[in-house]
């Protein structure tokens, strides 16, 4: 059930990250930075640094990078840590030299992306060490900005997460909707085999009666959906082996190492994404 990327999915090839940046700058830059091209003359340079304003963990370095590339090829920029390091307040992360308006030009873009990047990295970061020492592995889930779904899940990776399913098209999870559609975990589960014989397949299950129906059924992994961390306890004395168990709904940093103390495998955790406080960068220029 955990996504292995290939060189078709890897989020910082050219072929996936130019165009997210080229709509990026777009959005932003639209015609001209009309406030730098009427104070800044052409041919000015300057050196930039990017200084992180908090701990956290940093993630997008190589985006950031790119950015500053796509804006002009003569920007030079120099990463002085990497992604997954712990950074510190104050602590300089990159040094730039290049023309003065496409640095400027670059800079909101860039730091968008690393502030926003390192910020998953570094709330999934804390979610990792709130289950360090048990077998329990942090999993991110779908539920991501549209089209940054590759660039956050690098940043979950980054953090120490394993990826769940990238996408509808890699993996199988029959959900509560679809066991409502299709009259029942039974039901569904032959479908699947039918489809898919060889896939791994997950059975998401909100009660006791509809885990035992997948257990019956032979269901290699079940999701236990908004299961207080009791009622996990409960579940795995029923389960006792048979298949793995995810968790998901519910889960904060104050409970997460309680839900892997149950016996979890695995605990999905929506707010890597969808709730991930940016974390704050600033970037300061020097005329050269």
């Amino acid at each position: 059930m955990t996504a292995t990327l290939s060189p078709l999915t890897d989020p910082l090839a050219p072929e996936h990250l130019d165009p997210l940046i080229q709509a990026a700058l777009a959005e932003d830059v639209g015609d001209g930075d009309l406030t730098s091209d009427a104070i800044l003359p052409p041919e000015m340079t300057c050196r930039g640094k990017i200084v992180c304003r908090q701990d956290g963990v940093i993630a997008g370095l190589p985006v950031v990078e790119r950015v500053f590339k796509l804006v002009d090829e003569r920007l030079q920029f120099d990463a002085k840590t990497q992604d997954g390091e712990k950074v510190q307040e104050d602590q300089i992360v990159a040094r730039l030299y290049g023309p003065a308006r496409a640095m400027l030009r670059a800079e909101r873009v860039a730091l968008n992306y690393l502030q926003h990047l390192s910020g998953i990295a570094s709330i999934t970061a804390k979610f990792v060490k709130a289950v360090d020492g048990t077998k329990t592995e942090i999993l991110d889930t779908r539920k991501t900005t549209p089209g940054m779904r590759m660039l956050e899940k690098y940043a979950t990776r980054t953090g120490g997460a394993t990826n769940h399913r990238m996408g509808l098209y890699d993996a199988v999870l029959i959900k509560d909707t679809h066991l409502s559609l299709a009259n029942g975990v039974s039901a569904a589960l032959r479908a699947v085999r039918k489809a898919h014989p060889e896939a791994m397949i997950n059975v998401e299950v909100s009660n006791l009666q509809e885990l035992e129906q997948a257990l019956n059924d032979k269901a290699p992994r079940v999701l236990l959906d908004n299961f207080a961390p009791g009622q996990v306890r409960e579940a795995m004395q029923i389960i006792r082996g048979r298949a793995q168990v995810e968790i998901s709904g519910g889960v904060l940093l104050t409970n997460a190492r309680a839900y892997a103390l149950a016996g979890a495998d695995y605990i999905s955790v929506g707010a890597l994404t969808h709730s991930a406080t940016a974390l704050d960068f600033s970037m300061k220029v020097t005329r050269y």
